[in-house]
């Protein structure tokens, strides 16, 4: 039964964190000590999908479905949720958030399910801020805790949805120049940390604004500069090994026509 082994799984994190007879590890554990590892599960995901590596999504999968599961149990020891109510609640979600899957509403495109999905979200929004007693806000429930350029993005993409965006990429492009020279004006003067970080902030952000407007994922692209910076500098660290050699042997002038070389390969 496709249940099965989620009971099995359920089970086992119930006899991992039992008081007197589990694991003294995952005994210990909280909600706080343990958010590190599902936002790394959650990486390693993401890291086998740009792989094509299918075994290794399987087993990262598994790590981050254990994530979920590890959480509930501890929900479930103090009595707010068990791991049946976050599956149930999901499944609800989504059939709410699909009408035109699941009720009479009618959606011949993705653009028509996005457009669905975003009015109903807003709604959901509109209806935690009116329990809360505050007013709603387009840009609520973008987590704090997202990596900053994805969270960036969120809040561009959340402000452009009720017209607060540039019409299109020339002047954005023309901001990320500005922010440039005001982060250069102020290295230049000697700025302090505080002045030059937030300069850097604004040019970053303005960076993510030209990316959503091409339509590039920013924590992808930065990614995919991480992947080709590391196999560059992999092949100058391998062309100096020839010579049994490392990076600190050589001046910076030799580093960079090895770099060239390794950009002119890779």
């Amino acid at each position: 039964m496709p249940t099965a082994n989620i009971e099995k799984l359920i089970d086992v994190m119930a006899r991992l964190r039992h008081p007197t007879e589990g694991c003294p590890w995952d005994v210990q554990q909280t909600f706080e000590t343990i958010v590190p590892y599902t936002i790394e599960e959650a990486y390693e995901v993401a890291d086998a999908i740009d792989r094509r590596d299918m075994d290794a999504l399987r087993d990262e999968l598994g790590d981050l479905l254990l994530q979920v599961v590890f959480h509930s149990r501890m929900a479930e020891e103090q009595d707010d949720f068990v791991f049946d109510d976050v599956a149930g609640a999901i499944a609800d979600k989504l059939i709410r958030r699909h009408p035109h899957v699941f009720g009479s509403n009618s959606a011949n495109d993705p653009s028509e399910v996005n457009e669905s999905w975003e009015n109903l979200k807003a709604a959901e929004r509109a209806g935690k801020a009116a329990k809360a007693g505050r007013l709603p806000s387009v840009l609520d429930d973008v987590p704090a805790a997202f990596p900053a350029l994805m969270r960036a993005e969120k809040l561009q993409k959340r402000a452009a949805r009720v017209g607060f965006d540039w019409p299109d990429v020339a002047p954005v492009l023309e901001k990320v120049l500005e922010e440039l020279g005001e982060l250069k004006s102020e290295i230049d003067g000697g700025g302090n940390s505080e002045r030059l970080r937030e300069e850097a902030g604004d040019l970053l952000f303005s960076c993510v604004n030209v990316l959503r407007h091409v339509k590039v994922d920013p924590e992808a692209a930065l990614r995919s500069a991480n992947a080709k910076f590391e196999r560059r500098f992999r092949a100058v660290e391998a062309a100096l090994a020839t010579e049994d050699r490392q990076p600190r042997d050589a001046d910076l002038a030799e580093l960079e026509a090895l770099w060239q070389r390794a950009k002119a390969s890779a």
